[in-house]
């Protein structure tokens, strides 16, 4: 809502919008200071296009919804725009809709507002959305950071608990506060990204962003525009990439919001057989009106291009995609050739990411879709989705219901680990091990894991190192960089105090030892998502709990053998085949004593023999410790 964009509705905006094809509404609809003959005030515009009546309460007009009205435009296209005087920068507002369906008033925010009232006051503000950036290294070098070869571990953080002001009431730190503080914390702990779950207004704390009511908004429980836009320019300054949460496939009922907006189903379908989500009792865009595309078009540009960020992972796009998702039969309807696929929301999704790709070809859209739709990841003119990147549901339930068993039991359970890479390599895959696991009764990373309390400790290391050595991107959400012991609560801290058990601040330094190889070492990041980036030295020894297996990276680049030992048994002169001879270092040991381990190892590396093991030319002797995953790279390659 800068003055510096705003600007007046053309013909021609109106036509691509009414197409579908508008992807800078925020600078045309909504509240815009502007000064007109002289006089200060705002230029308002809002699409209600089954309004009899529409004005404009605020704070100026000591909400007198008969004071300040708008007037539709003569082109048909359902806009209600005007000037109003007096109008200051800050002020709250709303529109007062009369619908021309019902007759009924309709007091709702501004779909387009930039900054809202703090909940739980539901007004939005006007909004001047200028900003200084001191980010323009980072902005001009990002897109290799962003690039698909390149180390990508994501820190997922709610902005809400990461920490709090515990003598100020246990509030939420502001955008400002907690700048520094997380930019300082993700460069110690070497990740390369942060994902900022849903900022976007909402009215329900608890739904942690994901019922969403402002699309172009920040929430103001944290601070203003500028202060969000300070917290992302001081991770760009740190070289971290932020990555936004954003939901486009359903939003709330509350008054106040999208739903019946004009008296009438505008943003959602008619029928709840399409318009509402019986799971999450909210609404789904009807992705069929040209409009409704527009404006979700309109939000993810508006945060690429205003806010700087780096990446959107879309919410939910398996909803998004089935007409029949959390629905029984009989409680949905067929699209036009009697299948189950829905063929708007297709479309907009492939109109979303060819719009952000070829706006912003240095930024990524990773899509969280937990079914086996095909190529989500691949580009449209190929018949895919169009995403970059894709979350991989399939890797994190298997692997995780493989870790939670007692080691006696997993040598039946040990496809659960292998069968991963036969898929691997079909997307473009995050391994996420998210908020989703830790909640709602699911348990922490660390509790989640069995045995007693040193075996629990070796096997979050060990399910963390098999995450960094699997193929794929990393995701990890807050919490369980240090082996965090409960569940994550949104209305309270991360337990910070428990860095000051060994346990716990010896989980921290192996993440902080495995991003660090992950970005150094090209093997594990270079080749991510092509089978020649992996190759299986063991993968059938289910009887000892053994995983064996190289990563790969460019021609010239030295390889990397992980090996991972699922047992408490220790494994003494395990014999592993290898591609090259002479030394081969350990560059890396879960067990050891710096990480709370028992200090088992190879003494700093082991010798190559000339000795056939495994398909390979030559092999190692090993001592692989109990639950524990060691990664070591051939010192002549």
């Amino acid at each position: 809502m800068s003055s510096a964009v705003a600007l007046s509705l053309t013909d021609h905006d109106v036509y691509l919008f009414r197409e579908g094809s508008h992807g800078r509404l925020y600078r045309l609809l909504g509240a815009h200071l502007q000064q007109r003959d002289g006089v200060d005030g705002v230029h308002f515009a809002v699409w209600a296009p089954n309004a009899r009546q529409v004005s404009v309460m605020g704070e100026w007009n000591k909400w007198d919804a008969k004071s300040d009205y708008l007037a539709p435009r003569a082109d048909s296209s359902g806009i209600w725009e005007g000037f109003v005087a007096g109008v200051r920068h800050g002020n709250a507002y709303k529109y007062r809709i009369v619908s021309r369906q019902d007759g009924r008033d309709y007091t709702k925010a501004d779909p387009f507002g930039a900054y809202s009232e703090t909940p739980p006051a539901t007004g939005s503000r006007v909004w001047d959305l200028d900003y200084s950036w001191g980010d323009a290294q980072w902005m001009q070098s990002r897109s290799r950071a962003n690039a698909l070869d390149a180390p990508i571990s994501i820190y997922e953080v709610h902005l809400g608990s990461w920490r709090r002001v515990s003598e100020e009431r246990n509030r939420s730190m502001t955008y400002r506060e907690m700048a520094a503080p997380l930019a300082e914390y993700v460069v110690q702990m070497g990740f390369t990204h942060v994902e900022l779950m849903p900022i976007t207004e909402h009215p329900f704390y608890g739904s942690w962003g994901y019922q969403t009511t402002g699309y172009f908004a920040p929430t103001a429980r944290y601070g203003t525009p500028q202060d969000l836009m300070y917290l992302i320019d001081v991770l760009h300054q740190h070289g971290i990439a932020v990555v936004l949460d954003w939901v486009p496939s359903h939003f709330p009922g509350d008054a106040h919001g999208l739903a019946y907006f004009d008296g009438t189903h505008l943003y959602e379908h008619a029928d709840p057989r399409q318009g509402f989500h019986p799971e999450w009792t909210s609404y789904i865009f009807n992705y069929g009106r040209n409009e409704v595309r527009a404006f979700l078009l309109s939000s993810a540009l508006f945060w690429l291009d205003q806010y700087h960020i780096d990446g959107l992972r879309v919410d939910a796009v398996a909803s998004m995609l089935y007409l029949d998702y959390g629905r029984k039969a009989g409680e949905w309807i067929p699209n036009r050739y009697g299948g189950k696929e829905n063929l708007e929301a297709i479309d907009f999704l492939r109109m979303l990411n060819q719009a952000v790709y070829r706006d912003h070809p240095d930024t990524q859209v990773i899509a969280e879709e937990s079914t086996s739709w095909p190529m989500v990841s691949r580009p449209v003119y190929l018949g895919g989705l169009g995403f970059g990147m894709k979350w991989n549901m399939g890797w994190m339930h298997d692997t995780l219901d493989f870790f939670q068993r007692d080691p006696i039991h997993r040598r039946y359970h040990h496809d659960r680990l292998t069968f991963s890479i036969w898929y691997a390599f079909a997307e473009n895959f995050v391994l996420p091990l998210s908020h989703d696991e830790v909640v709602h009764g699911k348990g922490s990373l660390l509790g989640k894991m069995p045995g007693d309390a040193w075996q629990r400790f070796a096997n979050l290391r060990l399910l963390l190192g098999y995450l960094w050595a699997h193929p794929g991107k990393k995701l990890l959400f807050m919490g369980g960089e240090f082996g965090q012991p409960g569940e994550w609560a949104h209305e309270q801290a991360l337990p910070w105090h428990v860095l000051q058990q060994p346990g716990h601040a010896g989980v921290q330094r192996w993440v902080v030892d495995c991003n660090r190889l992950l970005r150094t070492e090209a093997a594990l990041h270079q080749v991510d998502f092509d089978a020649a980036g992996f190759q299986w030295i063991d993968s059938n020894d289910s009887q000892n709990g053994l995983l064996a297996f190289l990563r790969l990276g460019r021609e010239g680049t030295a390889p990397l053998l992980v090996a991972c030992n699922l047992t408490p048994v220790p494994r003494p002169r395990r014999r592993l085949g290898v591609p090259v001879g002479g030394h081969w270092r350990e560059l890396a040991n879960s067990d050891a004593a710096l990480y709370g381990g028992s200090g088992m190892g190879n003494l700093g590396g082991v010798q190559a023999a000339s000795v056939a093991s495994h398909g390979q030319p030559y092999s190692i002797e090993l001592t692989l410790p109990p639950l524990a995953v060691v990664f070591l790279k051939p010192d002549n390659a």
